[in-house]
Formats: C-alpha cells, structure tokens, sequence
C-alpha cells in the first residue's frame, strides 16, 4: 500500500510548498508471491524418470550349434566409424563367406530404415500395441507386459555394436538411440576386430586383403 507523509507548517505562514514523500509498502506482494509458488507447486505435474528396458537372457538351455545358427540368421553388425559414418552387413561375418559391407548414416533413410525393414514384423505388433493403450483397451502394465514378450521374439534381429577408435561418443548414443526408435530390445556393444577394421580398409580403398 502506498502512503503518503505531509510535514506540518504553522497556519497563516507562508513559505515553501510542502514537499510530498511516497512510501510503498511491499508486505502484501510477499503473501501474493508464497500464493503464486504454492499454487505452480500444486498444479505441476512432476516429470517421470525414463528408464531403458533390458532384455535378460533366457533360461532355456539352447544347443551351441542351434544358438549360432539363429545369431548368424538374425544378426546385424554394425560399425561405426570416422566422420559420422555407420558401416553394416549381415550375419556376424567369417572369412568363410565374406559380408557384404554396405556405408550409410545417422540419417532417417540410412541406418534406421535397414533396421526398420529388419525389424518390420516386431515394429508392426509394437504398433497395434500403442494403438490398444491409446484407446485404453489396455493398461500400462499390460502394454509393457506384451511390449517385451514381443520384442523378445527369437526371429527378431540381433545388432552387434562395434566401434572404431575414429568414432566419437555421440555416435554411440546416436545408435542407442536407433534402437529405442526401432524397437530393437537384443543388441549388444562389442569390441571390433581385426577382421572388421580390415572389412572397413578394404570398402574404402579395394584391393586391400583382410588381415
């Protein structure tokens, strides 16, 4: 509230005009401002933490033989490499029958549409899925449920990460990001080999022999 003081003069005296001083009271703007933080404190919905869904292994004994012909079958590798480049083939590649390696990008029509086309059948069922919690068909719990059984599927692709020593740290987000939009739940960050530097060496100059 603002407030104003007169000084007192004796009657019948002239002299100076009176001078006015203003003061402002700023207690109530103090309730006002705890009202406005009480209330933004209320009616503010708190962010969720994001958490990144894990693929454990399963419990069912697989024989060795089995085993690596389903990861031959379904397995992507993929390479990062210098300058932004992400490098490719399929199958986990054995001087047996050579990969074919194939160059792309971070773009959305480079390494993202191959695992889409990969993936297709788990990105079609995730699909439905979304479109059953949006309409409330079923819950949350339900959808995260059915999400990982189907993601979990054995026909699914598995990614092999691997990583040159050119490749910077953004790359490797940049990939675990792929494969949270792709909806791959089995990858895995491995050490590169010699055999793959020299699959890479050999794209980029040919006529190089793998060591």
């Amino acid at each position: 509230m603002a407030e104003i003081s007169t000084s007192s003069k004796e009657p019948g005296k002239k002299g100076k005009p009176k001078k006015l001083s203003t003061r402002i009271d700023f207690t109530p703007m103090c309730d006002l401002g705890f009202l406005l933080i009480t209330f933004f404190m209320l009616s503010t919905s708190m962010s969720k933490p994001q958490t990144m869904e894990l693929s454990m292994p399963s419990k069912d004994k697989v024989a060795e033989e089995e085993q690596n012909k389903v990861k031959a079958s379904t397995a992507v590798t993929i390479i990062l490499g210098a300058e932004n480049k992400v490098f490719y083939y399929f199958g986990i590649g054995t001087e047996e029958q050579e990969p074919q390696v194939i160059e792309t990008s971070f773009a959305p029509d480079g390494i993202r549409r191959v695992l889409l086309q990969r993936n297709q059948e788990v990105v079609a069922q995730m699909k439905q899925l979304k479109e059953q919690m949006t309409n409330r068909i079923i819950t949350e719990e339900e959808f995260k449920k059915k999400a990982s059984e189907i993601k979990s599927n054995k026909t699914a692709p598995v990614v092999l990460i691997k990583s040159t020593d050119e490749a910077t740290y953004e790359n490797l987000v940049d990939i675990l990001d792929e494969m949270q939009i792709c909806n791959i739940a089995r990858y895995a960050i491995v050490d590169i080999t010699d055999y793959d530097k020299g699959l890479i060496a050999k794209l980029s100059t040919p006529g190089i022999p793998n060591p």
